[in-house]
């Protein structure tokens, strides 16, 4: 019973559900804030997410005629459900170790596949050229950055399980809790190059420019996210706000869980997490213009591919 209450306090109020949204949407508030900003800009309020929230639960969600409701209101929700379960199964050095009934880094990887599934349904649902063009769009990003990632979270779980005289560790748990007594990997030349793939991959799986192809505003207006409106887009942006706190915390995990035990180290991550949102997604964003999907398909199969193979590579021959 008390592994079932940890669980459902993970899931719902720490560090997933209320915490990780409200957190989410902050990230998305400062970073809006600071792009502002940085061109001349006013900007909206810190809080213009939390309001837009609000604005689309009082709305009516409207369906295209020819659109198959189930599904169109099943991807939202499918989405936002996969991202509340992940964001549990990322660890916080010395403030939180997920119960290992929800699972470890295999699940945190499938899950992370939910929401751009999640795009190509709701885009093909919708009965829109332009979600259906979306979903072709979401599809070929996917099949190019997965690869990569797979490598990476390879390269780490073999090089942890080698560090600790094993052949492979899939637990988040035990890798964190090794850097924590050995040091972080990113102060490990072999992790290098894997950590530059990853610094590749996440601009991709939150979809931000250069890398927003599939939802692109000027090209084919939201792409699969159209025809929605009201609470089923407000889940859409639930999934999003989700989804990069479990990508910017995976990054964490996996190659810099700095910071003490207690509330000193939650205060130390939060901090984490933002200087990589905006140094990783704003600077980005600011910096580059859209790719095209062949662009990007082209690059992700040669760049962030090839430094994750290098850095597994290292780790086997070490």
């Amino acid at each position: 019973m008390s592994n079932q209450i940890a669980i459902l306090i993970a899931v719902f109020l720490f560090p997933g559900g209320l915490f990780a949204l409200a957190l989410g949407l902050g990230l998305k508030g400062a970073d809006r804030r600071v792009a502002a900003r940085l061109q001349g800009r006013v900007g909206p309020p810190l809080a213009q997410p939390f309001f837009d929230l609000v604005k689309l639960s009082f709305k009516t969600s409207m369906v295209p005629t020819t659109a198959n409701e189930t599904v169109f209101f099943g991807a939202p929700v499918v989405g936002a459900v996969s991202m509340l379960l992940a964001v549990a199964l990322v660890p916080i050095a010395g403030v939180y170790t997920p119960p290992t009934l929800l699972g470890n880094l295999l699940v945190l990887l499938y899950l992370l596949m939910v929401p751009g599934v999640a795009l190509m349904i709701a885009g093909s649902a919708s009965s829109s050229p332009y979600g259906a063009l979306g979903f072709t769009r979401e599809m070929m990003i996917m099949l190019a950055y997965e690869g990569p990632i797979v490598l990476v979270v390879a390269a780490v779980a073999l090089h942890t399980g080698a560090l600790q005289g094993g052949v492979v560790t899939f637990s988040l748990t035990e890798i964190v809790a090794y850097q924590r007594a050995n040091g972080a990997f990113l102060f490990d030349p072999v992790m290098w190059p894997a950590i530059a793939a990853f610094a590749l991959f996440f601009p991709a799986n939150l979809g931000i420019v250069p890398f927003d192809i599939p939802e692109a505003e000027t090209e084919i207006l939201e792409g699969p996210l159209l025809e929605y409106s009201g609470p089923a887009l407000g889940l859409f942006k639930v999934m999003s706000a989700l989804k990069a706190v479990v990508v910017l915390g995976l990054g964490i995990a996996l190659f810099a869980p700095f910071g003490p035990d207690g509330i000193l180290g939650l205060v130390t991550w939060l901090v984490e997490i933002l200087v990589l949102m905006l140094l990783g997604v704003t600077a980005i964003r600011l910096s580059s213009g859209r790719m095209r999907i062949d662009q990007a398909f082209g690059f992700f199969l040669k760049w962030p591919l090839m430094l994750a193979a290098a850095s597994l590579v290292a780790v086997v021959a070490a």
